[in-house]
This record gives C-alpha cells, sequence and structure tokens, in this order.
C-alpha cells in the first residue's frame, strides 16, 4: 500500500515509470535477496522493513547481509500495530483478553504477516509483557491472515493498522488497543495498551527504501533527493495521514544509525523474550 503511494510520486520526480513488484515470502528474504543480487545501477529497489533487514538475516541463514548488501536511501515512515480479534471472541477490551488467554493457555491462536514480521515481534512482546500464550500462525503477509481473521478461522490479530481498520470500521474487526503513545485519528475510539492496561507498550513497522550495495554515489544522491520530495509532496503526507503513519525525516547518516539501533534492540530482545523467529 504504501509502496504503491510512493511509487506515483517518486515516478513523478525521477520522470520515468517506478513498478511495484510483490516478492512475499521466507520472512522478507525472497524480495531482499532479490534486489541484494539486482545489477547496482539504481534501476531495481526495496522497499524493505526490520523483517527484511535485521530480524530475518539475524533469525536464519540468507544470501545476504541484512545491513551491507545495501545503500540505504532513507526510511519512509512508521506505521503502529493494532491488536483485534474476531466479533465471536466475546471480549470487549484489553483487560478482558488477558483474562480470557490466561483461562486457556496456548488454544487462541493469532494471525500475522508472517515469521519475523513486526506484527509477529509485536505480538510476541505483547505476550511476554502480559504474561499470557497464544499460539502463532504465520501467513504470507497481511492479506491472508486478514481473510481469515474475518472468516473467525484465526480469532485474533496483531498487524499494521494501515490494513485492518477499515474492517474494524465496517465492524468485521473488534479492535482492543492500539500500539502508540496517542490514539489514532482514523479510530479514536480505541485506546493505546497504555490506556488499556498495559503501560508503555508500543509496536510498529518501519518502512525504508534502499538500493544494492555499490550502487554509484550519484545514483545514490539523486534517489535521495527525489526521496525526500516525495516525503515532503502533500499527496504522500495526506497518505500516510490516512494510513497512521509516523514519516521519519532522517539523513543517510541517521538511517544508518536508525538501522543499527534497531538491530542491537532486536538481540536484546530475543535474549531476554527467549523468542522464537522462525520455524
Amino acid at each position: 500500500m504504501i509502496s504503491r503511494v510512493m511509487s506515483k510520486v517518486l515516478g513523478d520526480q525521477l520522470g520515468q515509470s517506478v513498478v511495484v513488484e510483490n516478492k512475499a515470502g521466507g520472512g522478507a528474504s525472497i524480495g531482499a535477496s532479490f534486489v541484494a543480487k539486482a545489477p547496482a545501477d539504481g534501476y531495481t529497489l526495496l522497499m524493505g522493513t526490520s523483517a527484511a533487514h535485521v530480524v530475518t538475516p539475524m533469525a536464519t541463514n540468507v544470501s545476504y547481509d541484512g545491513l551491507k548488501s545495501f545503500e540505504f536511501i532513507g526510511i519512509i515512515c512508521n506505521i503502529p500495530n493494532i491488536l483485534t480479534v474476531h466479533p465471536s471472541v466475546k471480549v470487549d477490551n484489553l483487560k478482558e483478553f488477558v483474562a480470557l488467554a490466561k483461562s486457556k493457555p496456548g488454544l487462541l491462536s493469532y494471525g500475522s504477516a508472517g515469521m519475523g514480521s513486526s506484527p509477529h515481534i509485536g505480538a510476541e512482546m505483547f505476550k511476554y509483557k502480559a504474561g499470557i500464550e497464544m499460539t502463532h500462525i504465520p501467513y504470507r503477509g497481511a492479506g491472508p491472515a486478514i481473510t481469515d481473521m474475518i472468516a473467525g478461522s484465526v480469532p485474533v490479530g496483531m498487524l499494521n493498522i494501515s490494513v485492518v481498520q477499515q474492517y474494524v470500521k465496517n465492524g468485521q474487526l473488534k479492535a482492543l488497543a492500539f500500539a502508540s503513545s496517542k490514539r489514532s485519528p482514523t479510530l479514536p475510539d480505541v485506546p493505546t495498551f497504555t490506556e488499556a492496561g498495559l503501560s508503555g507498550f508500543v509496536s510498529g513497522s518501519w518502512y525504508s527504501l534502499a538500493a544494492p550495495a555499490n550502487t554509484p554515489a550519484l545514483v545514490i544522491e539523486k534517489l535521495a533527493k527525489a526521496f525526500v520530495a516525495v516525503q515532503n509532496s502533500p499527496e504522500f503526507q495526506s497518505a500516510m495521514a490516512m494510513q497512521n503513519g509516523e514519516i521519519f525525516y532522517l539523513n543517510r547518516a541517521e538511517t544508518s544509525k536508525f538501522l543499527q539501533d534497531d538491530a542491537k534492540a532486536m538481540q536484546d530482545l530475543i535474549r531476554s523474550t527467549g523468542m522464537k523467529l522462525m520455524d
């Protein structure tokens, strides 16, 4: 969704079409590996997340280095996750949900966008902090997860608010808590996790744009200039507001530090929780 909004404005800035090609699977490693091995000419870019650049390379053997195999152009934005349940789950708030989960350890299942994805990490952190057990059902992206959540075959989900808010608004899913420091402007009646009783809990997905390593500096500079113009464009800012996206205005040095800090935080998280990131 973000890629398609960005591609249009980026294409306008570069004076040529920008095609979005989905390459899902492998904890985001399939798409990341494809771009890492592409010609370093600036014509093949990766819309990446923590899964592609930090989690999957940390958890399993992949054919690329999550940081060193890429020239990062910038961090696009961050989109918070939201905890939702199927209406058949008879709870009305986070406190009731935690009590239900504790009464049925491991019997409730939750869907995510895949092993090592931000929603998966967020749900595992929620389990750890709330002291509950749920069974993880990973999917190849958010779309298939939402389909099963709406059908009720997977009763719980921790996904980006951008992909589930329409189903909350029409009553197909029930939102219990928003994983940000403040309420969503598009779902203002949904409390934050802190307001709902789990203090300080935040979780979301950051999105980056990167080219293969060794892409010429002049090419990266041209892409970076277009990238900043995209972030500053009214069209992109409006789209991000509708998706609850927080735009990150980081230069390339700040982007590099952000990624290194995120990788260290993930290592610390795995050590403290014993989290399993891959099957």
